[in-house]
């Protein structure tokens, strides 16, 4: 069954666990396991280890179609759900590691280097803290982001980037998510103290920027597992923005289709509010299908057995970032000709509001360096912007 029919049926379960989950600071343990069991966080495992192995666009579907009906279990749907996509290039003792006892172990992630990793003999020596592992209390182990050294490639030397798996028991979960928006995402803090991580729990980002051969995909070879990490990262966030935008948008038309404005009439026949609605609806349209265009465009790459390049990749990524700078936009936009009572706490609009705006803040999807790739080339700059 599709996820995109999984997920209407879960659809009043999810939306009744939104005020639980803001309590808790995380999923409640029922929704997680709707996730799971719904498929969402599976989708993007490989057949062999028990998962969906599906197309790379019924995942982003999914996720969107949760966060339609709760932001957060959207948003740990894209980011939790993506994770097994990349462990799947990892070597294969790492997936027996994760997977062979129980193949629904999940891990939560913190990609941003604010740890340090030092190679020694047999692996790397990793310390530090990191922040926001979003759905970290639900998983058994994290992926976290460090920068082990530089690695020259050609005649360039770089920070070689690593993702480094660590298990329970060798990180510490710091509660620190007391927050406005996202409550139920659950993205604390993670502390590693001194820990040996082995080779093969490590790697490299350069390989996935340059193409360069990964362990996994000699067992994992479905075209699924040769897409681009970085815009295969970027558009599972995107998904969990975009479904919740279509959620802030369907509130705001229920909510201004009885109000009215004193000494005016109803809002429904204001010209102005009419506008802005035509208007956000095309912004949430525009956003879903370009996505769903781009990802269907690096499948059909992949399939072809070719490798898209790093302009077209920075364009994937553009793509993606400037359509959620425009769903913020036409968010701000909507609050403020919202009612009044949007300002209360417990409405649906300053709730979904917080979270969209929480999304926004994530590092991988700020714009404008992107911009400048992508500007850069078309103009023929001598320095265009290098982004991963």
């Amino acid at each position: 069954m599709a996820l995109t029919d999984v997920a209407p049926r879960l659809a009043p379960r999810l939306a009744a666990s939104v005020e639980e989950g803001d309590a808790l600071r995380r999923l409640p343990d029922a929704t997680g396991q709707d996730l799971l069991e719904g498929g969402f966080l599976r989708v993007l495992q490989p057949q062999r280890w028990g998962g969906g192995e599906l197309s790379f666009v019924e995942f982003l579907d999914g996720v969107m179609k949760v966060a339609e009906s709760n932001a957060s279990a959207g948003w740990v749907a894209g980011v939790i759900g993506v994770h097994p996509w990349q462990l799947a290039l990892f070597p294969e003792q790492v997936q027996g590691e994760m997977w062979a006892a129980d193949a629904s172990v999940m891990h939560s992630s913190s990609y941003a280097p604010t740890g340090t990793a030092r190679q020694v003999s047999g692996g790397y020596r990793v310390s530090g803290r990191w922040s926001f592992s979003s759905g970290c209390d639900h998983c058994r182990a994290v992926n976290f982001g460090a920068v082990a050294g530089m690695r020259t490639l050609g005649d360039t030397e770089l920070p070689d980037f690593h993702s480094f798996i660590l298990y329970c028991g060798q990180y510490q979960i710091i509660d620190n998510w007391q927050t406005t928006g996202m409550r139920g995402t659950d993205s604390k803090d993670i502390v590693v103290d001194d820990v040996l991580v082995p080779e093969h729990g490590s790697q490299s980002h350069l390989d996935y920027a340059f193409n360069i051969s990964l362990p996994g995909r000699e067992k994992n070879d479905d075209v699924l597992y040769r897409l681009p990490w970085a815009p295969v990262f970027n558009l599972a966030l995107a998904g969990a923005v975009i479904g919740s935008a279509q959620a802030f948008l369907d509130t705001w038309l229920r909510e201004t289709l009885t109000r009215t404005i004193p000494f005016s009439g109803p809002a429904a026949d204001d010209p102005l509010f009419q506008q802005r609605a035509a208007e956000a609806m095309w912004t949430v349209d525009a956003a879903r299908l370009r996505i769903r265009a781009d990802a269907t465009m690096m499948w059909e790459t992949a399939s072809s057995g070719e490798v898209l390049d790093a302009p077209a990749r920075a364009r994937v990524r553009w793509n993606t970032n400037h359509a959620l700078e425009c769903i913020g936009a036409m968010v701000g936009t909507l609050m403020r000709a919202a009612s009044g009572r949007a300002i209360f706490e417990a409405h649906p609009l300053r709730r979904l509001s917080a979270d969209i705006q929480g999304m926004l803040g994530h590092a991988f999807l700020v714009p404008d360096p992107l911009a400048r790739a992508v500007g850069g080339v078309a103009l023929g700059s001598q320095k265009p912007m290098a982004v991963m």
